[in-house]
């Protein structure tokens, strides 16, 4: 799967059109929430898996999205307003989070 164009839809939230036709939109809260980096998520190391901590702390910031870089032909690494930019979102992962919009 193919992100063709990736569309700042309003404030909040993001427009994906994709090579199968197919139109997703992705809140910027939803993609924030599910950022795929080892610190997010954590990770597994020689089969042990760490789960980083879970706080339940908002930045600042957090959620307002500075910019995204393509990385290779296979995702995107966005910015975020608290500095925060480690996570690599590939395009399966992006249209997994996001939501279909149904064609009229």
């Amino acid at each position: 799967m193919t992100l063709l164009k990736l569309k700042r839809h309003n404030d909040t939230e993001l427009l994906l059109t994709w090579s199968d036709g197919a139109t997703t939109t992705l809140s910027l809260q939803h993609m924030r929430n599910e950022c795929p980096c080892a610190n997010c998520k954590g990770e597994t190391v020689l089969f042990e898996r760490y789960e980083p901590p879970k706080l339940p702390v908002f930045t600042p910031g957090m959620y307002d999205l500075k910019k995204i870089d393509i990385v290779g032909n296979y995702s995107l690494q966005p910015l975020w307003g608290d500095g925060h930019h480690t996570g690599l979102y590939t395009y399966d992962y992006l249209r997994q989070i996001s939501t279909p919009i149904a064609a009229e």
